[in-house]
């Protein structure tokens, strides 16, 4: 097990940190995102307007061939996009690369703009209608058809990807994120969350994209307005801090300083890489995903479905992120240390004692023998009471996870105080910036946890449907989700470190065959960009 856990690990660096400096995935992601926006003519600035009438219906026929509408076929790829990233993804940037890292998600997003109005173009482009009326869409396909059959190596190799990573990174992941969740919160077994979550996942995935589409209508918008309206009222209440938050969040993305003790870094290539990272996993911009939903849409125009999907970066990570990140920032719990109960099998605590031995020695509240981290940090000093902050003095036995004081006593709750990370980072936020009006801050997160997650969980069971149905037919979809819903209860029940890591790299390596295409067919986009809004320039003039 441990040789399959190095081998897995090996694999996630070489796809997603190689090189560790500037990782080729995002030299790659990036250059294209920059190449197509020249080349398109800052689409995602000249026609936003255009995606935003789309979304509205102005355009729709439901005569038109497809199985939802431009909103729904939006609604669902957001479902799979806004979700944990934006929760836990903003803080985890700002942790490692300090506030300026928030500005380069806003840059990554920018370029995801037209990144993903190029894919999604492509993907109503080159779909197919299946025997029963439905369509299908998506990379597999406009590699194959677009480049060629001499390319269906490659569109298999995507979809066999895409089919992994939804069992995992889409599926399982979110499960587990939400039944530790709820955990920990509201000490849940998380057998009866993986049993819940299963349940509504399954009511909804039976009845396909139509019934995905109706409640990723209805859900997504919920989560949206839950989540971006609690930090508005954090901001509102921090009215004073919110300028110089943005003002932080500038300066320190050319000129970054590390944070009160040693938070963010202080390098600029830091800041710049774990912007761009986290903004690129935020709003999956070129990695093949969004595409499978946006190839549903009812239209015949393709570079319509384009427009709308343009949005998707916008509305993810330019407001929802910034909305994280602002509060954040402004709350100042980033660099601020939180007192918490430690627990030694938290897989989040490392403890290297310098002796080699499996016993710490902690002398007035300090380690004597070797570092204490959390979250990559060193802990505060370790205290038996949150009121008289009464100093410990004892060991640590790393083996058995067990406290025990100088007269050899077992100590049940020892405190010490972290640099926080990730969603519960965001937690603290919400807790402390809402305090002054509503004392449940952090429940509001845990909400927001549970309907992200089970969202994501929706829309990647259509991504994967499509991708099971291209690679074995539609007789292999009902297998496909009893497997789907089997997986995603296994995930709320097993601890999930490998199985992340393989979802990642299932996502990294669809990343690679997607934008092949991209760049192959980025001239196909350009020809089929200038035909359409010429001609809905030309029926805008006559009328």
């Amino acid at each position: 097990m441990e040789v399959f856990e190095s081998v897995v690990n090996w694999l996630n660096n070489l796809v997603w940190s190689t090189p560790q400096q500037f990782p080729i995935m995002v030299v790659v992601l990036l250059g294209f995102g920059i190449f197509i926006t020249l080349r398109l003519g800052f689409v995602q600035l000249r026609r936003f307007t255009h995606g935003i009438k789309s979304v509205m219906g102005v355009y729709d026929n439901p005569d038109d061939t497809g199985d939802v509408n431009h909103f729904q076929a939006l609604t669902t790829a957001l479902s799979a996009t806004v979700g944990i990233g934006n929760i836990a993804g903003v803080a985890i940037a700002i942790h490692y690369g300090g506030p300026g890292a928030l500005f380069w998600m806003w840059v990554t997003a920018f370029f995801g703009m037209a990144i993903k109005y190029t894919e999604c173009t492509l993907a109503v482009q080159y779909r197919v209608k299946n025997d029963d009326g439905s369509v299908s869409g998506g990379p597999m396909y406009y590699i194959e058809k677009g480049l060629g059959p001499n390319w269906k190596w490659l569109a298999v190799f995507f979809a066999s990807m895409a089919v992994i990573c939804s069992f995992l990174t889409g599926n399982a992941v979110q499960a587990n994120t939400v039944a530790d969740t709820m955990y920990s919160t509201f000490q849940i077994p998380s057998w009866i969350s993986g049993i819940v979550t299963a349940s509504f996942v399954g009511v909804v995935i039976v009845g396909g994209i139509k019934r995905i589409g109706q409640v990723t209508a209805r859900l997504m918008p919920l989560m949206a307005i839950i989540y971006v309206l609690g930090a508005l009222v954090i901001l509102f209440l921090n009215a004073g801090s919110v300028i110089p938050a943005f003002g932080t969040i500038i300066t320190s993305a050319f000129t970054p300083e590390a944070g009160l003790f040693g938070v963010g870094s202080g390098l600029f290539l830091t800041t710049l890489v774990w912007g761009i990272k986290r903004g690129l996993f935020s709003n999956e911009a070129g990695q093949g995903s969004a595409p499978i939903a946006h190839g549903a849409a009812k239209t015949e125009e393709p570079v319509r479905e384009g427009v709308v999907a343009l949005l998707e970066p916008f509305i993810d990570t330019i407001l929802v992120c910034t909305m994280t990140g602002l509060v954040i920032v402004a709350t100042g719990v980033w660099e601020e240390r939180h007192d918490m109960v430690y627990e030694p099998a938290n897989s989040n605590n490392t403890v290297v004692v310098d002796d080699g031995n499996e016993v710490l020695i902690i002398e007035e509240g300090a380690p004597l023998n070797g570092t204490v981290l959390r979250n990559d940090f060193e802990t505060g000093i370790f205290f038996l009471d949150l009121e008289t902050r009464e100093e410990f003095s004892g060991t640590l036995n790393i083996a058995t996870g067990t406290f025990t004081d100088e007269a050899g006593n077992v100590v049940a709750t020892v405190y010490t105080s972290i640099i926080e990370n990730g969603a519960p980072l965001t937690s603290l936020a919400f807790e402390k910036g809402l305090a002054p009006i509503f004392p449940y801050g952090k429940h509001l997160v845990t909400f927001c946890v549970l309907l992200f997650g089970i969202s994501t969980a929706i829309s990647w069971s259509y991504y994967g449907d499509r991708s099971i149905q291209y690679l074995a037919g539609d007789k292999s979809i009902m297998y496909y989700k009893v497997v789907y819903l089997g997986m995603h209860f296994l995930g709320a029940i097993f601890p999930l470190a490998t199985v992340w890591a393989i979802g990642d790299i299932a996502l990294g390596l669809m990343t690679f065959p997607n934008i092949i295409a991209l760049f192959a067919l980025s001239g196909s986009v350009a020809v089929a960009s200038k035909k359409y809004f010429n001609k809905m320039d030309e029926l805008e003039a006559k009328s």
